[in-house]
């Protein structure tokens, strides 16, 4: 079985990245993504682009389309002149997002940037469209050859040096409070190996000892970490902050001492792309738990792993299920970006026979299925719960005072 180098597949896409930028290269693109929107299948694309662009450019021109084609969602319309291979596309931060940590990052009056693990160069844009002078540093030379790519497209190139280094290397070197030559610093360890995910930090590239060392000599930085981080990981005077978009977290940063504010941060954009922000200077402890009332309230995840439940309960005067369960509930129906809100029609020890015959009753033929504290599949229960009536509920299963239960809400 033969293999390729990486070394080899790095540099034959970085060839291919440079064949892009060149103007027939751009004219291969145009004419690959005029053939993507007019829903043309891949092999008479590749066929007709082939014969009118050349051999070398027709592959790689199809390739980057489909990944501006992905990106258009996110970037919207830069995604036209930025260039993307999927791996990086998969880990490209949301523009708005990056725009946001750029704001805050600078907001002191810092004009100098390094970017550790630039990527694709989401946040090295971000930071030199809010002015500063942006270092973008990676090892992998593809990261450096799309950041340099995606930046000078963007006519930022002015603002930014693109240059190979060890983020170990860098942050261990730093001094007076600046790392590369820079009085701020964005780092995005890379948490997947081999297409598995790292849960474990001391296993990240660079590992949780380059974060600890980072936030400790660079006042001024913000670091990426996984949604999951132990909270107990988090040092004395850093803000964590996590940030969910349409329901579910896209991204957990740790701010360093200085744009740091506060002790933790919930940071919710929702469906309609408003912004809204929870946050709390000391830990507000668990909320009071009670019995299941009209309303059922399932908190945002951003909010949940924030460890700020508490807040959101004294707003809406809720309670928990369960002491040890992150549902919520009240009396009346919450406008509130922190919870979604189910209408509670019954509640029922969690028995799958009375649960069937309770729905049937009802009417109800399709299921939407959550659960918490439960080991059930929901896609299991909800094929289970399949009827043939045409009314529709959300079934949550959970515990409620330490007891398995079903409760059965109506569909928003």
């Amino acid at each position: 079985m033969s293999t390729t180098d990486p070394s080899d597949q790095a540099a034959e896409t970085v060839a291919q990245l440079r064949d892009m930028a060149t103007p027939a290269g751009a004219d291969a693109l145009d004419r690959a993504g005029a053939l993507l929107a007019g829903r043309t299948d891949a092999v008479t694309a590749l066929s007709r682009l082939r014969a009118e662009v050349g051999v070398q450019l027709a592959g790689p021109a199809w390739g980057f389309a489909r990944q501006r084609d992905r990106a258009r969602a996110v970037f919207g319309a830069d995604a036209d002149r930025l260039l993307f291979t999927a791996d990086a596309l998969e880990q490209a931060g949301r523009p708005r997002l990056a725009d946001r940590r750029a704001a805050r990052l600078l907001a002191a009056g810092t004009d100098s940037v390094v970017d550790l693990g630039c990527a694709a160069g989401t946040d090295t844009i971000a930071l030199a469209r809010a002015g500063a002078r942006v270092v973008a540093v990676d090892l992998d030379p593809v990261a450096r050859e799309l950041t340099a790519l995606n930046t000078a497209a963007l006519g930022l190139a002015d603002r930014v040096e693109v240059v190979p280094g060890d983020a170990v290397q860098l942050v261990a070197a730093a001094a007076d409070g600046r790392v590369a030559g820079c009085a701020a610093a964005v780092l995005d360890p890379a948490r997947r190996a081999g297409g598995r995910r790292q849960l474990d930090p001391d296993r990240w590239s660079p590992p949780w000892s380059t974060v600890q060392a980072l936030l400790d000599a660079v006042p001024t930085c913000a670091v990426k970490v996984a949604p999951g981080l132990d909270h107990d990981r988090v040092p004395a005077g850093v803000e964590a902050e996590w940030v969910s978009v349409g329901g579910s977290i896209v991204e957990a940063l740790l701010w360093g001492r200085g744009p740091s504010r506060t002790w933790r941060r919930a940071t919710v954009v929702d469906r309609a792309g408003a912004l809204h922000e929870l946050t709390a200077d000391t830990d507000p402890g668990t909320a009071d738990a009670g019995p299941v009332r009209g309303w059922l309230h399932e908190p945002d995840p951003a909010v949940i792993r924030s460890g700020l439940v508490a807040l959101a309960a004294d707003e809406l005067d809720a309670t928990l299920v369960d002491p040890t369960i992150a549902y919520l509930t009240s009396d009346a129906a919450a406008d509130s970006p922190w919870v979604s809100s189910y209408r509670v029609a019954e509640v029922l020890p969690f028995n799958l026979k009375k649960l069937k015959a309770l729905l049937r009753a009802r009417g109800v033929g399709r299921v939407t299925v959550k659960k918490r504290g439960s080991a059930i599949e929901p896609e299991t229960l909800v094929r289970q719960l399949r009827g043939p009536g045409g009314g529709s509920a959300v079934v949550v299963v959970t515990r409620v005072a330490g007891a398995p239960t079903a409760i059965v809400c109506d569909h928003p």
